[in-house]
């Protein structure tokens, strides 16, 4: 059916919101209906997060419809919308570390008991009632500091159902997520809309959109595109309606010649995190750094830049040894990084897309101290066209720019540098499809022009799509090495599992 209710327990028509002159939503539209898991999917920049503040009433539209049960509403502040019923949960919870979970939970809000003082064991009673509904065994009297992701966001869930909250919108909830989490999540989401419940949930994985979600709203360019039953369409028609053209390759694969090793690490060990860790990326070659979350692939990533220290074990970059623990002389040395966490560890959000761009080569900028302002203006146009950057302004904030633009500014500063290797720490997690494929052609010619790459990715397509070598860790080793050929998923997931630690004792 084209919609599992008669009435919409939440509907946004034709809602329009400006910054000045840049129109961030020129067209939101969406209809939520209770009882069904409504997907929302578009590019990095498609207006998604806009309109999710506009139901969250941190936005206040400029115009539009905005209607709950058939009722005109209008937010001016977030208590407004979650008096309504609708709560957000985000990709980064934001939890209080140094409270309890059921303190979390009902803050604000806590149950009170004779004069006026807080009942901690109804508070506690009633948390444990909402993590048994859920079939979730968290204890309500543990801090929520050291809690996954996963268990945070689980919190944020019982925090929405304290509230009675009949509309919760998930805002991609599985990107830091292990394949375990998110089954876990995605029961969790299919037994609250069993219950009546209404979910929006976005993400830029069309494999969870299809195995979880009723139907699908598109969205491009801040505008309403269509909205389609998942029975009926497929995941190449939701691309086409995404980026408005075919993506004909996803991976694309292009011919390199592969030369003589650039990086070579050997014996590198780090007490409780990783051990004898050997492997080379010689030019011309992607080689893929693969496992679960928490083997240890980062931090290897990590100590071969310089950046975590290494208890023994050499690398070398060009046929010489770098010293361990001196990033600046790696990156002399012609080694670039584009780190997993952008936000935090690859841009300086308070700075301009044109300064984080330029970066890596502010000594060669400047004179006498003083940084030729010019110049840095040619770096950043020229880097900011070849990687089609969008921006309305290379003096605007980099926290102004969609996910996916922010990755290309991060790589832009890396390219800048013209390094002789490149490591990719999840080089498109949480960016739309089409920009996938643009850092994947990337990736690609980058290797044609001789460049080594070493990847470090948790999806396994693009790892099967787009690495030569594929070296897979569990638990702080390598427990096996893949050509393209032999590279299976069913291989490479025997080896990220405990079950080729055992094979291997």
């Amino acid at each position: 059916m084209e919609n599992p209710g008669e009435q919409p327990l939440i509907s946004l028509r034709n809602a329009v919101k400006t910054f000045g002159p840049v129109v961030a939503l020129a067209d939101g539209s969406i209809d939520l209906h209770a009882g069904e898991i409504h997907a929302l999917a578009g590019e990095n920049g498609a207006g998604k997060s806009t309109l999710v503040k506009v139901l969250a009433g941190l936005h206040h539209r400029d115009s539009g419809d905005f209607e709950i049960e058939g009722q005109p509403v209008s937010f001016a502040t977030v208590a407004d919308s979650r008096a309504a019923g609708i709560s957000v949960i985000y990709q980064e919870p934001t939890l209080f570390p140094d409270l309890t979970v059921a303190e979390n939970i009902f803050i604000g809000r806590q149950p009170r008991g004779r004069f006026g003082m807080i009942d901690h064991r109804l508070m506690r009673d009633h948390a444990s009632a909402i993590f048994e509904e859920l079939g979730v065994p968290i204890d309500p009297d543990r801090l929520a500091e050291g809690l996954s992701i996963a268990d945070q966001q689980i919190i944020e869930i019982a925090k929405a159902i304290s509230l009675e909250a009949r509309v919760l919108v998930m805002d991609e909830p599985t990107a830091a997520l292990s394949g375990h989490e998110v089954d876990r999540l995605f029961a969790v989401a299919r037994s609250l809309r069993d219950k009546g419940a209404a979910l929006m949930f976005i993400s830029h994985r069309m494999e969870e959109i299809f195995s979880l979600c009723d139907r699908v709203t598109v969205m491009r360019d801040g505008r309403y595109v269509t909205t389609r039953m998942i029975p009926d369409t497929t995941p190449s028609q939701i691309v086409r309606d995404m980026v408005g053209r075919d993506i004909d390759q996803l991976f694309p694969k292009f011919d390199a010649q592969v030369g003589a090793p650039v990086l070579e690490v050997e014996g590198l060990n780090r007490a409780g995190v990783f051990r004898n860790i050997s492997f080379c990326v010689r030019a011309g070659e992607i080689v893929a750094l693969s496992g679960l979350v928490g083997a240890g692939r980062s931090e290897v990533a990590r100590a071969v830049m310089g950046i975590d220290p290494i208890d023994s074990g050499t690398v070398t970059l060009l046929g010489k040894r770098l010293k361990p623990g001196q990033p600046m002389a790696a990156i002399r040395g012609g080694m670039g990084f584009v780190p997993e966490d952008r936000r935090k560890q690859g841009l300086v959000m308070e700075l301009s897309v044109l300064r984080n761009t330029a970066l890596t080569l502010r000594d060669g900028l400047a004179r006498f101290g003083i940084i030729n302002a010019r110049k840095e203006a040619e770096v950043a146009a020229e880097w900011g066209r070849k990687l089609q950057v969008k921006s309305s302004s290379p003096y605007n904030s980099v926290a102004t720019l969609s996910g996916g633009n922010q990755q290309k500014v991060v790589l832009a500063k890396w390219l800048a540098t013209k390094p002789k290797l490149l490591i990719v720490d999840e080089p498109t997690r949480g960016i739309d499809v089409g920009t996938k494929a643009e850092v994947h052609r990337l990736l690609s010619q980058l290797a044609v022009d001789g460049v080594a790459i070493l990847m470090i990715s948790s999806e396994l397509p693009e790892v099967l799509g787009m690495a030569d070598r594929v070296l897979v860790m569990c638990e702080g080793a390598i427990t096996a090495e893949f050509p393209r050929a032999e590279a299976t998923p069913e291989r490479i997931i025997e080896a990220a599992t405990d079950h080729a630690k055992a094979a291997a004792s």
